[in-house]
């Protein structure tokens, strides 16, 4: 019967229709990915040859002033970029993956990010993890909307049910086929991805997967609650497209308006003048109130004292150390109030299946705001290693061939998070079973006969 029922449902020319279209935007979408990963991938490998040729020419210009050279210079540190994220891109097309910076001040550097057109930023990148949160539930919305209510207005429920020993049974099976025709469909895709994209089958490939075949049982399971109160097919259609719209359109919207406004974030830029007029001032300033400060940041450092001179690279470098010290307070609320949004968003999600199902997405592919936070974390670590190393030769003006400037290649920043299984399960697989029960109770309490 089973088999019966599946090729009644493949006969329909709007269902061949829909999986065909559904199959042509996902492959769509992993071309988008493949052109992103190529992209991040072209990325690093110029900004590893940059660096490089960058460094050498530099260091044969600039041979007198180490000072004056590591003036120019900037080191590059790289947020890798994972296989799946080509899936779930997230983040990654607003953030740099790429950071390079100089040993000036850091909060000048740390919010540059690469010219994009604003209009391409707004609409975002159809990537898989569009497909499948907006596309795929409304395929099954159309699959699914009219199971019983469109026999039952043609008039052969009555035979349907006298025929079958158990409709419940019927009416399952008629769900069944369309959750492994669409589940067949997500496999296909996701298995061209891998060939595609050069995905390895690991933890976070199979988390991915998982967490996509709750997402789709989850919008089966509304279809069948929706099913299960026997209504007529323009009730169940009007409900169904109602209830996409609010959780893909309306509710994301309002929580994120309630976010901003909630955690509401000073603007990088600010942040960037802040440094900047704090650096600027100091050229009008006592030199000895900029290296008192100074030296109470780097303790290790009062050996050097202040030169007889009216410049010298202690004093500017100083300079550009009280710039970061002066804007420290409002880089520090812009990190906490970033953090707390990400917080905020992740927990609220737990109660949104759809938000839910995009930030773990996200996460899986390292593409999220916790990703971008960890980032510029290390970004500050390796600017201070920098500093660190380079502050004691240009204090001392070290001779610039003495330094092996070939040793400085482009660093990587690898994402430590680990992937929480029962955070990404367990919402989805809740809503799955409430959804589930009261569909069961509903259809239970009704007798099918005589819907």
């Amino acid at each position: 019967m089973l088999v019966l029922l599946f090729k009644n449902f493949i006969r329909s020319k709007g269902t061949k229709i829909g999986l065909l279209f559904l199959l042509l935007i996902g492959i769509i979408s992993l071309i988008i990915g493949q052109q992103f990963q190529s992209k991040q991938q072209n990325s690093i490998t110029e900004a590893a040859l940059y660096q490089k040729e960058h460094i050498a020419r530099n260091a044969a210009f600039h041979k007198e002033e180490i000072g004056l050279l590591l003036y120019y210079i900037k080191f590059s540190l790289v947020n890798k970029t994972f296989p799946i994220s080509s899936l779930a891109i997230g983040q990654r097309d607003v953030n740099p993956s790429v950071q390079s910076v100089t040993i000036r001040g850091l909060e000048a550097q740390k919010y540059d990010a690469e010219l994009n057109n604003p209009a391409n930023l707004l609409s975002g990148n159809i990537d898989f993890s569009f497909v499948l949160i907006y596309l795929f539930p409304l395929l099954i919305i159309a699959f699914s909307y009219n199971l019983i209510s469109e026999e039952k207005e043609s008039g052969t429920w009555k035979i349907v049910a006298t025929q079958s020993q158990n409709t419940f049974l019927y009416i399952l099976k008629l769900f069944q086929i369309r959750i492994l025709s669409l589940l067949g469909l997500l496999t296909i895709v996701l298995f061209i991805a891998v060939l595609l994209l050069n995905i390895p089958l690991d933890k976070s490939f199979l988390v991915f997967y998982g967490l996509a075949i709750l997402y789709l049982l989850f919008w089966f399971s509304i279809c069948f609650y929706i099913v299960s109160l026997q209504k007529n097919s323009n009730f169940n259609a009007v409900i169904l497209l109602t209830v996409w719209l609010f959780l893909i359109i309306i509710l994301p919207a309002v929580i994120n308006t309630y976010i901003v406004n909630k955690y509401p974030v000073p603007e990088a830029l600010e942040l960037t003048l802040k440094q900047r007029n704090a650096y600027h001032e100091k050229w009008d300033m006592d030199k000895k109130i900029t290296l008192d400060k100074f030296y109470a940041h780097y303790p290790q450092f009062k050996n050097y004292p202040l030169p007889d001179s009216e410049f010298n690279w202690l004093w500017y470098y100083a300079m550009q150390q009280a710039g970061d010290d002066d804007s420290a307070q409002q880089s520090r609320e812009l990190e906490t109030k970033l953090e707390q949004r990400n917080k905020a968003s992740q927990t609220i999600a737990l109660f949104v299946p759809t938000l839910h199902t995009q930030i773990q997405l996200n996460e899986i592919a390292k593409s999220d705001l916790g990703n971008q936070l960890l980032f510029l974390k290390e970004t500050k670590q390796f600017h201070e290693k920098l500093r660190l190393h380079f502050y004691p030769k240009i204090f001392d003006n070290t001779p610039v061939n003495q330094q092996k400037w070939d040793q400085f290649k482009v660093e990587t920043f690898t994402d430590p998070s680990e992937i929480k299984f029962s955070k990404a399960f367990l919402p989805l697989l809740l809503f799955n079973l409430v959804l589930l029960f009261f569909g069961w109770m509903n259809f239970r309490n009704n007798r099918l006969h005589n819907f």
